[in-house]
């Protein structure tokens, strides 16, 4: 992911980057929706947030809301600093997968379900490029990971494994749930988002010699 970004992307004009990473943001949670009505597997964040749902009985956007919020202290420790992108993405996430499960039908045939699986990880691989391609801040869960490696020197790639397979055990035990969904998201959603990254990332634009 991190790589695709030293790319050539496509200049978006400053003026697009607030709604372009609103519409990141909104997509983003709409995704988590439909990976939701599949109920085929969730990825690890969600595994935890469908826990938390189930123990607690609130919304799954507003837990998803709350779980950003408490992430996002976690920042003051690793003395990292939040964007316009970061607190947008606790409160619209949140909002958008509310919204949309309201309006998803709740499918009982196989095909539809797994129609929402794979139609959930291509959108969501393509709202997260949408969202990150703005540069106004990275996510409550993407700056812990970044934060905790720069604090320490750890590699992202330990990092990100160990705090996703320690969230999904957490999610797993109070009942999220987890499938063929979860494998897939995994190895998917790398490529998927580096694929779209270079087509929506905002650069400034350099000046005429």
């Amino acid at each position: 992911m991190l790589a695709a970004l030293t790319q050539v992307p496509i200049t978006v004009s400053p003026v697009r980057r607030v709604p372009q990473l609103l519409a990141g943001l909104w997509l983003y949670g709409a995704s988590m929706a439909l990976q939701i009505r599949a109920t085929l597997g969730l990825d690890p964040w969600d595994v935890l947030h469908e826990g938390l749902t189930k123990i607690t009985g609130l919304s799954f956007g507003l837990i998803t809301a709350l779980v950003g919020a408490v992430v996002l202290l976690c920042w003051i420790p690793l003395k990292q600093k939040p964007g316009v992108g970061t607190v947008s993405n606790v409160v619209v996430i949140g909002v958008a997968v509310d919204v949309t499960l309201a309006l998803l039908p709740i499918p009982t045939d196989l095909l539809p379900r797994i129609l929402f699986l794979a139609g959930g990880i291509v959108l969501n691989g393509l709202a997260a490029a949408v969202y990150i391609g703005a540069r106004l801040g990275p996510g409550p869960r993407d700056g812990l990971t970044t934060g905790f490696c720069a604090r320490t020197g750890t590699s992202l790639r330990l990092v990100r494994t160990v705090v996703e397979v320690v969230v999904l055990a957490v999610g797993w035990v109070l009942g999220g749930t987890i499938g063929i969904g979860t494998v897939l998201y995994a190895v998917t959603i790398g490529p998927l988002t580096q694929a779209f990254l270079p087509l929506v990332t905002w650069v400034r634009e350099r000046p005429a010699s």
